[in-house]
């Protein structure tokens, strides 16, 4: 497969001495703590010794002079088949590490990267010289390397001017590590060149280097690309694979003659390999193996970037087109070329994300008066990774359809891509030293592009109530949380590091005022220009632009889990304000209730003239405080819902609160009575309030001319008793709106006209309502019959798919398949994905579930289970799958982020002490160590469901009845 050697062969062995002098072939090998040892890089020719303190038996694979030989600790021999050259040594180690961060002993400072991709053959090789800086004395490197065949190592030092071969490699399997062990010396203080070939297969795993399909004029066809983010540039070739761990990198890419190349940084040259003529180097070396049949190649040639963390590197090979625009910077005043990749059957839908790009990238120069400094930005339609200067992102999360875009679509593009511009500043010019500050870079501030589109209503729906319900739970973790190997690094993407950090951030922007904020963002940047951060280097840059000790304001927030809760009770003179620590079953324990938190509270209050005021300065920095305050007027603490806490009125208050929120023109806004909203329904949920007392508050807010609820959503999915009535209040609320706002949209439309049409009709629709799922079925067989989608309005799409197939037979699941099958948008084929989920027909559902295993993409499968996961009859049973086809998901996603949502979707909906049981039954024998967060997560889910049920279902019966 590639121009590696193959041996197989099998040595004995007897205990003693690991290298005996002169490495003879006759092998002498040591116990599982002399490789621990080694691997403590307390290595040493000729001082190499046994220890006998007991140790877990582990495995070890030893190959010298092209024989691989295995041995374990307990002394069992077995064949084993590698790959490497004459006079290579490797030892694969399978097991615990005993350490988690490379060494600093030799500190890397330039990558020169060389790689071949055949898109035919689906393979890529290589090799990469590494310029280092030997800190310490030392005959051992040790380096990253995952999935990868090692072939030619050597180094060459600068003060022995001598170029060696490895005498040894040790590879570490589970910490995916590997020790070249060397015959001389390296001097400290000198410089070395390491060199190493390497190759693998180009596999569909979405990390590392990896391939996508895609048809093209009936033919599927290839790309690959990167996704190095956190630890995955091990698996395109060895490196230092640690964000602090900085370099520069110099990219050459030979491909195919007919494709194109990116990478971070623009082409300084590209031209056609051609066997004769060219120079005896590594490149023709590496080109050897091939004939004339297979065909023109090219080399392409990228400068030099900037020093940057690995995980940073980007690139693609692929038969791309593009658009492109350019920009004039505000703070370089130097023009900036933008173009977006995409492949030719989707290229069309890519010009909104190129028009966002051109708004955003100078904005962010503008706001953080921080120079763009690369010569270029590109963005490549594939999968969501900030690359410096190569964005890439997901078809669903950058492409729409130019003439019918829904306002959906719209921000998804919006948000994702300016997320990703952000990090050009935020992740790539200033990079967190560990992942553990992986907030530093993922909560960064977000721009409003399009104010109406009412971003901080937004953000409070997907972003603060994502992150609250996600650290509520007792199985929750800091924002700041320790990340030792890359099995936690994997599971900290979560709704906390992105959308909780992002909400106490904004809180704290909220606090000092926005201007000071940024203005110490900036300081921030300029102070750590190329280099790493933690978080009091932030916070030094916001004190500094405020004059405040904002280490001591914010150090809870990050490094403690959890939120308060703060309970408002009035006084003769205003308010008493308690906080305890919120937890979804309800009250904290003590040993669960001790973290203190510095609380901007934010009071919005009414004055004599019948104006709202905000007191921004009240800060609760103990467990109670009482603040002055005209009770007697409307007044409501988190005003506009910045600050990251549940607020806990006396039934009294909020149903004062809520008769002031249902006003037409109140002085409570539209953040305001989301945040209300979201407060009451958790607050029922943990027992702190009646159920029905947030009942009452939304049945107050129905009248609202914006839609604040999503939906209803019914815990109770097993008591139809209870569901029906819900559905029934849902339509009360909702179908009063669709008959208001009709089915069409118009070009008059305002964006909230669009947006409430778009919930009402989703809500009504999902309630069972008749008249609405007669329209709703009629649009999409007019679509059957005529393959006319005129009457199909993008923003309604998914909602008539799913209609249609809920409702329907056979018929309308096989249109939408074929749907699936050829989308116009990426848009229709996840539509038609949580519609295939939708059928009230088991034998369909199960041939759902047949589809995604055969036919889905990896990337999709995450959506199948979601729309299964979600309907009520298919809930179950897509549980069920999960559990039998268990190792054939684990084997499909071990690589990447998708196992952890596998398993809260197909679990986190259930709501009894049986289900409970068996799902801690279940996975009491399996390797959870790439999911244990989200397991544990998923458990309290349970948990909290089951005590919802079993406290409120009397209260919520009663309520529905009273009506």
């Amino acid at each position: 497969m590639f121009a590696f050697a193959r041996v197989h062969a099998t040595r004995q062995w007897v205990h003693g001495d690991l290298f005996p002098a002169k490495f003879s072939n006759k092998w002498i090998v040591g116990t599982t703590q002399n490789i621990r040892n080694f691997y403590r890089r307390a290595f040493d020719h000729t001082h190499y010794r046994r220890h006998n303190s007991p140790q877990p038996s582990r495995t070890y694979q030893i190959q010298r002079l092209g024989f691989p030989l295995s041995i374990s600790s307990s002394s069992s021999l077995r064949n084993h088949s590698t790959c490497g050259l004459a006079n290579m040594t490797s030892v694969l180690v399978t097991g615990s590490p005993d350490e988690y961060r490379l060494p600093l002993n030799v500190k890397p400072t330039h990558y020169d990267v060389t790689i071949r991709t055949d898109l035919d053959k689906l393979i890529f090789e290589g090799f990469v010289k590494i310029s280092l800086d030997i800190k310490e004395a030392t005959s051992t490197i040790v380096l990253n390397t995952a999935e990868l065949e090692l072939a030619k190592v050597s180094i060459y030092s600068n003060a022995l001017k001598t170029t060696e071969a490895q005498s040894s490699i040790v590879i570490d399997k589970e910490s995916q590590r590997v020790t070249l062990g060397f015959p001389t010396t390296l001097p400290a203080g000198s410089k070395a060149e390491l060199r190493i070939g390497f190759g693998a297969p180009l596999t569909g795993k979405m990390t590392g280097y990896y391939r996508s399909a895609y048809e093209h004029e009936g033919k599927t066809k290839y790309y690959t690309l990167t996704q190095f983010e956190p630890t995955s540039a091990r698996s395109a070739f060895p490196c230092w694979d640690e964000p602090l761990l900085k370099a520069t990198y110099n990219v050459t890419l030979i491909s195919r003659a007919d494709t194109i190349n990116l990478s971070n940084m623009p082409v300084i040259s590209e031209e056609e390999y051609k066997p004769e003529g060219a120079k005896s180097d590594d490149i023709s070396e590496l080109m050897s193996s091939l004939t004339v049949a297979d065909g023109k190649w090219k080399t392409t040639r990228f400068q030099t970037t900037p020093i940057m963390s690995s995980y940073l590197v980007g690139f693609a090979n692929g038969h791309f087109e593009y658009l492109e625009k350019s920009v004039v910077m505000p703070v370089s005043k130097r023009t900036i070329p933008l173009r977006i990749y995409a492949t030719a059957n989707v290229i069309h839908q890519a010009q909104f994300a190129l028009d966002v790009t051109e708004s955003v990238l100078p904005l962010y120069e503008k706001i953080f008066d921080v120079e763009y400094p690369l010569p270029k930005l590109d963005t490549l339609v594939v999968s969501a990774m900030e690359n410096w200067g190569l964005i890439t992102g997901r078809t669903t999360a950058l492409l729409l359809d130019p003439i019918r875009a829904d306002i959906r679509a719209k921000k998804a593009v919006a948000t994702t891509q300016s997320h990703e511009v952000a990090h050009m500043w935020f992740g790539n010019i200033t990079t967190m030293e560990w992942w553990n500050n992986l907030y530093l870079k993922e909560g960064t501030p977000r721009i409003p592009l399009f104010p109406e589109w009412k971003v901080d209503s937004e953000f409070i729906s997907n972003h603060l109530g994502a992150a609250l319900s996600l650290d509520a739970k007792l199985s929750s973790h800091p924002i700041e949380v320790e990340c030792p190997d890359a099995n936690h690094i994997n599971q900290i993407f979560d709704s906390l590091s992105y959308s909780k950090a992002a909400s106490v951030l904004r809180m704290l922007s909220n606090y000092v005022g926005e201007d000071k904020f940024l203005k110490g963002v900036s300081i921030y940047l300029k102070k750590h220009l190329y280099g790493n951060t933690v978080t009091n280097d932030l916070w030094a840059g916001v004190g500094e632009a405020t004059g405040m000790n904002i280490v001591e304001l914010m150090d809870n927030w990050m490094s403690k889990m959890g939120f308060p809760v703060l309970t408002v009770t009035e006084t003769d003179s205003g308010i008493h304000v308690r906080q305890d620590r919120f937890l979804e079953t309800g009250y904290a324990q003590p040993k669960d209730n001790e973290t203190i938190w510095n609380i901007p509270l934010s009071i919005l209050s009414t004055g004599t003239d019948g104006k709202p005021t905000v007191n921004r300065s009240a800060l609760l920095d103990k467990r109670e405080g009482t603040f002055e305050l005209d009770t007697s007027k409307p007044f409501k603490l988190n005003a506009g819902t910045v600050g990251v806490y549940r607020v806990l009125y006396t039934p009294d208050r909020l149903a004062k609160i809520a008769s002031e929120a249902a006003k037409e023109n109140s002085n409570f806004a539209l953040t305001d009575r989301i945040g209300l909203v979201q407060d009451s329904m958790a607050l029922s949920k943990a027992g702190l309030a009646k159920l029905s007392s947030a009942l009452t508050l939304v049945d107050h807010l129905k009248h609202e001319k914006e839609c604040i609820l999503s939906s209803l959503v019914s815990i109770w999915w097993e008591h139809k008793d209870i569901v029906d009535k819900l559905n029934a209040f849902r339509r009360t609320l909702f179908v009063p709106l669709v008959e208001q706002l009709g089915y069409d949209y118009t070009d008059t439309d305002t964006t909230d006209t669009s947006l409430l049409r778009t919930c009402a009709i989703t809500n009504a629709a999902a309630a069972r309502d008749e008249g609405v799922v007669k329209e709703l079925q009629g649009r999409f067989r007019h679509f059957m019959d005529t393959n006319d989608d005129a009457r199909i309005p993008p923003d309604l799409q998914r909602v008539i798919f799913s209609v249609a197939v809920r409702h329907g037979g056979r018929a309308e699941y096989d249109a939408v398949q074929k749907i699936h099958d050829n989308p116009k948008t990426p848009t229709a084929r996840i539509s038609a994905i949580l519609a295939m989920g939708a059928s009230q027909d088991l034998e369909l559902a199960k041939e759902t579930l047949a589809f995604m295993k055969s036919k889905s993409r990896d990337q999709d499968v995450v959506s199948f289970f979601r729309g299964l996961s979600a309907n009520f009859k298919t809930r179950r049973l897509v549980a069920q799958y999960f559990k039998d086809e268990y190792d054939v998901l684990f084997k499909r996603f071990e690589g990447n982020f998708t196992l952890k949502y596998l398993v809260e979707t197909a679990l986190d909906s259930f709501s009894t002490e049986k289900d409970y049981n068996e799902t801690v039954e279940y996975f009491k024998d399996k390797n959870t160590s790439k999911y244990k967060f989200s397991l544990a997560q998923t458990l309290d889910s349970i948990r909290a469901n089951t005590a919802y049920i079993e406290r409120s279902s009397v209260d919520l019966k009663e309520w529905l009845e009273g009506r």
